[in-house]
């Protein structure tokens, strides 16, 4: 037993020739099914490499545009309100009866003209009195002061008949005043809205009777930041627009400044004289206000849609060279670029830094871009780029 232990080591004492053979026999299949997975692993690693390198994604159809520098006018935008040169809302001043109306809703009022004539016969009346008493203190004191004159009568009593008719002719003036308040004239010359009342209606102190504007020229009133107060001066030219007229302006300049800032807002109170001889502007209407401010530069811009707004930055998607395709004609790669943008206007914004002059900007279908991916550049359809748009009927 000894010299068979020394001749084969493996065999020790309780392992019997037939568990040794087993045991090697289990240990050699386990070996040939742990290489079987690992090969097989292995071998699904290297087929996947081989079909991802072999099946790229194919290339992203978008549009593109060159990075362009554009003459750019700053401008300061703000919304306003029309305002009417000189408007009233014409009212009585004392109550009466309408006795007939003088206009017509709509018509072009002259300075003074008569517009409505309350009842006054009583006040008319009560004149004539007044002024006949006035007439016949008159007639005293001159009477008396040509006795006064041959000492028949005192000076007091010259005195007394002074006082007498100057009461009586300031009674009279009062009454001339209430008689002439009984017909509402136009304060100035302008256009009347829709009247309110009717002959025959009774009407009160402060009672509205028509609207009357001046529509030529008007005031547009708006607001800036106080920011932006060191850019405008009076005289300075105003652009106006509302959508009432869509594509027109109204030129004008501005004709007042107010003195001091809302420390509510902080917005300094801005009025604008506009030419409107066509009294297309009414008062009320809102309007947009564009104010060119400094001189004519000369910018970088790219059409808003290119950029994609992000919280950590700005970004668009720049098309640049990434060598041959299969067919041998040269490819864009799409490559992520962080921007600075500047001011918009209409359609277009400026970008401060990030793009260069001739850069490919990706403008639509940078949604499907990664960086790297393959672009085919097609404009058949492309973005809005304008600079001044405009509404338009479909």
């Amino acid at each position: 037993m000894n010299l068979k232990m020394k001749l084969n080591p493996a065999l020790k004492p309780g392992l019997s020739a037939p568990m040794l053979k087993r045991l090697l026999i289990m240990l050699a299949l386990t070996a040939v099914v742990f290489g079987g997975i690992f090969g097989f692993q292995a071998f699904k690693a290297h087929m996947i490499k081989k079909f991802m390198a072999t099946n790229k994604a194919p290339p992203v159809t978008v549009s593109a545009i060159k990075a362009e520098l554009q003459p750019w006018q700053p401008q300061l935008s703000a919304v306003g309100s029309v305002r009417a040169v000189r408007g009233v809302d014409v009212t009585s001043e004392i109550a009466g009866l309408v006795r007939a109306l003088h206009f017509k809703s709509g018509d072009r009022a002259k300075d003074g003209q008569l517009l409505v004539q309350l009842n006054a016969d009583a006040d008319v009346a009560q004149l004539h009195a007044l002024q006949a008493a006035a007439e016949l203190a008159r007639t005293t004191f001159e009477r008396d002061q040509a006795q006064y004159e041959i000492q028949a009568v005192s000076k007091a009593q010259l005195d007394a008949d002074a006082a007498d008719l100057k009461s009586k002719q300031a009674q009279a003036a009062q009454q001339a005043a209430i008689v002439d308040k009984k017909a509402i004239r136009a304060p100035f010359a302008g256009r009347l809205g829709i009247s309110l009342i009717n002959p025959g209606q009774y009407v009160n102190p402060g009672d509205k009777i028509v609207t009357l504007q001046e529509l030529d020229p008007v005031y547009v009133d708006f607001s800036l930041p106080q920011q932006q107060w060191a850019r405008i001066k009076l005289g300075q030219k105003v652009i106006a627009a509302t959508d009432t007229y869509p594509g027109e302006s109204f030129d004008g300049r501005i004709t007042a400044i107010d003195p001091k800032v809302d420390p509510q807002t902080r917005n300094v109170q801005v009025e604008a004289t506009e030419r409107n001889p066509r009294r297309r502007l009414l008062p009320g209407m809102f309007a947009t206000v564009k104010i060119d401010s400094g001189s004519s530069e000369r910018l970088l811009t790219l059409p808003q849609t290119a950029v994609t707004y992000n919280p950590y930055g700005d970004t668009v998607f720049l098309l640049v060279a990434g060598g041959k395709g299969p067919d041998g004609k040269p490819k864009l790669v799409a490559q992520q670029a962080f921007v600075t943008l500047g001011p918009t206007r209409g359609d277009q914004v400026v970008i401060l830094k990030g793009v260069n002059e001739g850069d490919l900007v990706v403008t639509a279908g940078q949604i499907k871009l990664k960086n790297g991916s393959e672009a085919i550049v097609d404009n058949s359809v492309q973005p809005s780029n304008d600079a001044a748009p405009a509404p338009v009927d479909r």
